[in-house]
């Protein structure tokens, strides 16, 4: 027999508060038995009595379990790419701290809210990279996303297709899900695509039914690009570069593959919405199998127990004699 919680501090506490009251009423009896005819044969067969459903509750109280049984487990969840964009406009302060800094903050919550189901991070500027496959392993992915920055990936520009393509290929070699409702591509950039095969993964998308959300984030007013040195990054003219949320491609892309287009600006943080989105998909069934799952009987001993005490009060045994 197991038992789902440990014998402690509360048992002990219970037991020896037990012991301490019937010693002190002992202790009585014996002083009554100087003037009065005690039966100690009933006061030994009541300590025996009461010890018996007492402890028979405390049996209870810790949750005996024996005996087992099969149970099916079923394991529901979806399979969600996260695409990055780490080009040097990511490095931007219009968006406190920076826009790569606040990316990485609402990364870390959408980690947290999906922690049933599988997420893989994708790194991009006009070339993709995986950072991390698909895991379940939370750990893992709140470490990478604390290590993304914009030398990462070459900065020369940005191209949806890559880290679309990249999404689209891990997501539907994996078998172990074989609904494709059930996974998800999240796009994140500042600023449009200057790609020049992106609406053809579009359409590979929109035709494999998985689903397409894209973020935004900057503001549109802008502001100058911070280069690693501390300097501000410059055109070919030696003007100081200012670049601006263009949300134009992201919200193309989004509306072609009846995905949705969400925001995070100075005036507002469109993540939340996104999240519940994604929670409104269905989940598909990652595995199945049988366990072995033993069920709390504490039912039995405090039945048994509060039978004893019901007989206790019920019938008195004759313990002094006048």
């Amino acid at each position: 027999m197991e038992y789902i919680k440990e014998f402690g501090f509360t048992e002990i506490l219970l037991i020896l508060t037990f012991i301490i009251f019937y010693l002190i009423y002992i202790v009585r009896l014996l002083r009554i038995n100087s003037k009065l005819s005690v039966s100690f044969k009933g006061v030994i067969t009541k300590i025996i009595f009461r010890s018996t459903y007492f402890f028979l509750m405390i049996i209870a109280l810790l949750g005996p379990s024996f005996g087992s049984s099969k149970k099916e487990i079923k394991v529901i969840g979806k399979d969600i790419m996260i695409a990055i964009d780490l080009s040097e406009s990511m490095n931007a302060n219009d968006i406190q701290p920076s826009r790569l800094e606040k990316i990485k903050f609402e990364l870390k919550k959408i980690i947290n809210e999906f922690n049933l189901d599988r997420i893989g991070i994708i790194m991009f500027s006009n070339e993709a990279y995986i950072q991390c496959p698909l895991t379940y392993d939370k750990n893992a992915l709140n470490l990478f996303i604390e290590t993304l920055n914009t030398g990462l990936v070459p900065n020369s520009g940005t191209d949806f297709g890559p880290p679309l393509d990249l999404s689209l290929d891990k997501l539907l070699a994996d078998k172990i899900q074989e609904n494709d409702k059930s996974k998800i591509i999240i796009l994140i950039s500042d600023g449009e695509d200057f790609g020049e095969n992106t609406y053809e993964i579009v359409d590979k998308i929109k035709e494999s039914s998985i689903k397409l959300f894209t973020v935004g984030i900057g503001t549109s007013q802008g502001t100058r690009i911070t280069l690693r040195n501390g300097s501000f990054k410059k055109d070919k003219d030696g003007k100081e570069v200012i670049t601006k949320l263009n949300s134009t491609s992201l919200k193309k892309i989004a509306n072609e593959t009846k995905g949705k287009y969400f925001e995070i600006s100075n005036q507002i943080n469109q993540i939340n919405g996104m999240i519940y989105e994604i929670k409104e998909i269905k989940g598909d069934l990652i595995d199945s199998k049988f366990m072995d799952v033993t069920k709390n009987k504490y039912f039995y001993f405090l039945f048994v127990a509060l039978m004893l005490m019901s007989i206790d009060f019920l019938f008195n045994f004759k313990i002094i004699k006048i």
